[in-house]
């Protein structure tokens, strides 16, 4: 029995494979779970229209993350902190502040995609963040960390 699976299957596929797999285990167990459909002509048809317009707007998507990966890959930021005399700060900078300064740029990054090298930025001084703009499209930036 050919399937086309909705979701990743251990063992078996991932999410748009098309694959063979016995009646029984197909029949009573993925299409009534919902994990795949029937590969019938015309369902094979239209996964590969589907594939096709996905393809089209990942690649769309994919080259506008390029651009802005491009446009923050020379930026340096500034990050205010309180701090004491000896230079070091109240509390700890983290990546919502590095968000912050970004989007104080003109850059729209969502904070959960800005990871710190140094789990805890706690001195005054230069550090370096990663940014995931896009799957498998990471930009390294430098930011410093100045007394308000």
């Amino acid at each position: 029995m050919e399937i086309i699976l909705k979701q990743d299957v251990h063992n078996l596929g991932h999410k748009d494979d098309i694959v063979n797999v016995k009646d029984g285990y197909g029949r009573n167990f993925l299409i009534p779970q919902g994990h795949a459909t029937l590969a019938t002509p015309s369902a094979k048809k239209v996964h590969a229209e589907t594939l096709k317009q996905r393809a089209h707007k990942e690649a769309k998507i994919r080259t506008e993350a390029e651009k802005l990966a491009k446009k923050l890959e020379g930026t340096t930021l500034k990050v205010g902190a309180k701090t004491s005399t000896t230079g070091k700060i109240f509390g700890s900078v983290t990546n919502i502040q590095i968000a912050e300064a970004i989007s104080a740029q003109g850059f729209e990054i969502d904070r959960k995609n800005i990871t710190i090298k140094n789990e805890s930025v706690k001195e005054i001084g230069t550090y370096q963040a990663k940014v995931k703009i896009y799957k498998d499209i990471v930009v390294e930036i430098s930011f410093e960390v100045v007394s308000e």
